[in-house]
């Protein structure tokens, strides 16, 4: 069986080689084309789906970002976890489910400013619990 080789400088030449050499070489040569056949369609569905407006990461920024503010959600929890009960639903009010402090007064039946001197007390020991 002949097989053509050809060497980088662009010169072709013929060999001949036993069939059994010849059927691993024919073997090799489709191996490689499969490869370079599916990177090929694999970067052509990447580029379709960017044109259906699919953004890809292209970088492990944004790999940081989600892990950066996956950590802080975990220790916030945490933290209004130490904290008493009355104080996490106070935060739960004015953070969460945004009630102003105003109505917060009005429904406990105090002043505004005791809801936010309670408020101050609580960050103050957030940033306490933080902080270590």
């Amino acid at each position: 069986m002949n097989i053509k080789y050809e060497f980088v400088t662009g010169e072709i030449v013929e060999v001949e080689v036993s069939d059994d050499i010849g059927e691993i070489s024919i073997e090799l040569d489709r191996g490689i084309y499969n490869v370079d056949h599916r990177e090929t369609r694999r970067h052509n569905s990447v580029e379709n789906l960017q044109e259906q407006g699919i953004q890809l990461i292209d970088d492990g920024k944004n790999v940081e970002l989600i892990i950066e503010k996956h950590e802080m959600c975990e220790t916030l929890k945490n933290v209004l976890d130490k904290l008493l009960p009355q104080q996490r639903e106070l935060i739960q009010k004015v953070f969460f489910e945004g009630v102003s402090v105003s109505d917060i007064a009005r429904k406990e039946g105090v002043d505004k400013s005791a809801i936010s001197h309670r408020l101050n007390r609580i960050y103050q020991q957030l940033q306490k619990l933080l902080d270590k």
